[in-house]
């Protein structure tokens, strides 16, 4: 079991080498999920109060005016272990992919509940997307792989990430 403290919120640092970009819509989508459903993953920290993981959402907390966060002293971990578990928890996301048949299974679902789709952290346009004029899931293809995340261009160097030919 670990251990969760409430601090407040300026006790937390931000890392400064951080090298995870965060854009606003991240950082909003964060804060609309804090104020919907609570927090339900603390803010991990190094001994010196300084974040190895949730940056995004203690941005959302301080969006949010928020006077505690709930953290977790990673006392257990070497600095290098911190150094690494920081990157691997960011990256790690990017190493999965949907199974949109199953994804619009769940939006299609959700639409019919008194809930607000925008919660899910998919926009307007990428649920209709995911959906038929009639807001269902279209018709199985009979597979349900799991597809890889669509590509990503860089608004900087204009490199399209997700379209590298395999190695």
């Amino acid at each position: 079991m670990i251990a969760i403290e409430l601090w407040p919120i300026d006790r937390p640092k931000p890392y400064p080498r951080n090298a995870r970009k965060i854009g606003d819509a991240a950082v909003d989508k964060v804060a609309a999920s804090i104020q919907e459903f609570g927090w339900r993953q603390p803010i991990v920290v190094d001994v010196a109060g300084v974040v190895v993981v949730g940056h995004v959402r203690l941005m959302a907390a301080r969006k949010l005016k928020l006077s505690e966060v709930p953290v977790h002293i990673a006392d257990n971990l070497t600095p290098n272990q911190i150094k690494t578990y920081r990157l691997m928890d960011n990256r790690s996301h990017e190493e999965t992919g949907w199974d949109l048949e199953l994804l619009g299974r769940e939006l299609a679902e959700i639409k019919t509940l008194n809930v607000d789709a925008a919660l899910t952290g998919f926009d307007t346009t990428e649920i209709a997307g995911l959906l038929d004029a009639d807001g269902e899931p279209p018709a199985s293809s009979g597979s349900s792989e799991q597809t890889a995340p669509a590509p990503q261009r860089c608004p900087k160097c204009g490199f399209l990430k997700g379209t590298e030919a395999p190695q």
